[in-house]
């Protein structure tokens, strides 16, 4: 029944706009078919994403105050968290805006994953009635690269921009305080080193295992996160010059 419904919801829709889009681009390249795909899917969570990554930049610039308010209730764990969410409302920042962007954007993801992992095998029979099958299909994208076969240079190219839009996206990495440091600190710092460089090498071999489209898809999405990021933290910057003359108006 799940699966049923996930394939009406999510894979059905996504396939049958690939196939449209393939019949649309010049020569029916699918790797530009695919690029368009993942930046329509990108814009429609843009919304979504936006209020995610404006939100963990709030509370990376409340945290020195979070680490405030739990050394002054370290021993009033309840009265820590009560303090903790008062400060979230008063920056209207949701500690959970992460975790539900990651919740709607995981089932797009499988379907994406199931209509690239398996090389794009055009199906008719799971075309809409109003959707038709190009009389031809290019499968080597751009004149160089197979995108049904795995490309070494595609899952580099992954890797690399998945590195640099995690970079951007998480904490800079601090040096230690010696004894000062709490054991939290040294959790956070270990699982951000870990993440940033054990994700990009996961991605890369992930991407290397499976057709280019993976690749090819991974990468259009690192590319598009990492422009939206920085936007997000220039319109930050200007937005903390304002404050220093008065004339912020507190949005990003």
């Amino acid at each position: 029944m799940i699966t049923v419904i996930f394939n009406l919801i999510f894979y059905k829709p996504l396939y049958n706009a690939l196939v449209f889009i393939v019949g649309l681009v010049p020569v029916h390249d699918v790797g530009m078919a695919v690029i368009i795909l993942t930046l329509i899917v990108q814009l429609i969570l843009f919304p979504l994403r936006h209020r995610s990554i404006v939100a963990q930049r709030k509370m990376k610039q409340i945290d020195p105050e979070i680490k405030k308010i739990k050394e002054q209730f370290k021993k009033d764990k309840q009265e820590q968290t009560k303090q903790v969410m008062a400060l979230y409302r008063s920056h209207g920042v949701s500690p959970f805006s992460g975790f539900l962007m990651l919740l709607i954007q995981l089932p797009v993801f499988i379907a994406l994953y199931k209509l690239f992992s398996t090389g794009i095998g055009f199906d008719p029979g799971n075309l809409y009635q109003f959707i038709s099958m190009p009389s031809f299909i290019k499968m080597n994208f751009l004149g160089l690269v197979d995108i049904s076969k795995s490309n070494y240079a595609l899952a580099v190219l992954a890797g690399l921009t998945q590195f640099f839009q995690m970079k951007l996206a998480m904490p800079k990495i601090g040096q230690s305080r010696g004894r000062d440091e709490t054991f939290q600190d040294q959790l956070s710092r270990t699982m951000n080193i870990q993440s940033r460089y054990i994700m990009p090498a996961l991605i890369f071999f992930i991407a290397l295992k499976f057709s280019s489209a993976i690749a090819l898809y991974w990468t259009t999405m690192n590319v598009f996160a990492i422009f939206h990021e920085a936007v997000v933290a220039a319109k930050a910057r200007r937005l903390e010059e304002q404050k220093r003359y008065g004339t912020a108006d507190g949005n990003y």
